[in-house]
């Protein structure tokens, strides 16, 4: 029997297969290119064992459309989620979960309800990077099996079991002291990336909000950056350049594209991992410096802006912090050159 137009269809694929039956729902049409008739746009519900199993699937499909078919793989549970979730969150946490995803591949053809404990461990147990990445891919499995509990797929979360393996690494972080800063200073023109460390030091940007900073960000008639990310206070914040580290913006935003660091190839923004693990890493190895990490140079710019007697509200304005102040995050004319005046204090 005929299903009724609009109903969708079952097929089978070619060449030998597990489940080789697909099944496809109309869910829009559009007018095609020749302007002449009107093309269907397909949503696909899955592939089945059997002619039977993908009947009934385009049945439940009928009596439910919002729930998701049993047989709906990790990698499109993940696609579904992400679609939701990435538009709430800030660029640097989005590059965070997709560089957790990469490391999942072995699960991405799998249904997601055949998915178990002993599943994600085994991503866990092969990921030959370190304990906070392995955090991260702990932190997507939770992700994507919340949503999955809103949706009635599953009746439980594995991700719970999954073990990371030992503790947190200590994370007791020192500013650079003056001499290697003023090392810094000196390889500037012989060390490729050095520049950005320089940046975060006399800015207090985190390594994630400097690298999510597009070229619009850049105000050079001003001398500020605006940015942000983390908390409340933290978000859309005006930084203002310090006269040192002019020209290094100046070079970079004259390259640049869209982002001010942008990746190699030019082509988009860089991701921590790539930054802190191959650029960062480099220079701290080349310079005898490898106990530093991104973040001790938002220390850094904390202790020297103490150091040098900062107004106390600008050094919260400048970094982010939560203030009881009302207008803490009203930025007038007035307030940038405030901003500047306070920034400059520091050597």
């Amino acid at each position: 029997m005929r299903n009724p137009n609009g109903y969708g269809c079952v097929y089978k694929l070619s060449g030998k297969r597990r489940k080789p039956f697909a099944v496809r729902v109309t869910i829009d049409w559009h007018i095609s290119e020749d302007q002449e008739h009107a093309v269907q746009k397909y949503k696909s519900l899955g592939t089945f064992a059997t002619r039977a199993e993908a009947l009934a699937a385009l049945a439940a499909y009928h009596e439910d459309p919002h729930a998701l078919p049993n047989s709906i793989t990790f990698s499109a549970l993940y696609d579904l989620w992400s679609d939701r979730k990435f538009s709430k969150i800030s660029d640097s946490t989005v590059k965070s979960y997709k560089a957790a995803y990469k490391w999942c591949s072995n699960l991405y053809t799998l249904p997601f309800v055949s998915i178990k404990t002993n599943h994600l461990q085994s991503v866990i147990d092969d990921c030959t990077a370190d304990w906070h990445t392995k955090k991260a891919i702990k932190t997507l499995f939770n992700q994507i099996s919340s949503y999955a509990l809103e949706n009635d797929l599953v009746s439980k979360s594995y991700a719970q079991y999954v073990d990371l393996g030992g503790s947190a690494p200590a994370t007791t972080r020192r500013p650079f002291t003056r001499k290697e800063q003023q090392q810094l200073w000196e390889n500037l023109d012989y060390l490729d990336w050095i520049d950005t460390i320089l940046i975060m030091i006399y800015t207090g940007w985190r390594i994630g909000e400097l690298l999510s900073m597009r070229t619009d960000d850049v105000d050079l008639d001003e001398w500020t950056m605006r940015g942000g990310s983390k908390t409340e206070a933290g978000k859309n914040r005006i930084v203002p350049i310090h006269p040192r580290i002019r020209p290094l913006i100046e070079r970079r935003y004259d390259s640049a594209q869209e982002y001010l660091i942008p990746s190699p190839d030019g082509k988009g923004s860089l991701s921590y991992y790539t930054y802190r693990d191959v650029y960062f890493r480099r220079v701290m190895e080349q310079l005898q410096m490898s106990d530093h990490r991104p973040h001790d140079c938002r220390h850094t710019f904390a202790s020297e802006a103490d150091t040098a007697g900062m107004n106390k509200l600008c050094i919260k304005r400048i970094m982010g912090h939560a203030s009881q102040d009302i207008t803490d995050r009203i930025y007038t004319h007035k307030t940038i050159e405030e901003l500047q005046q306070e920034i400059a204090k520091i050597p």
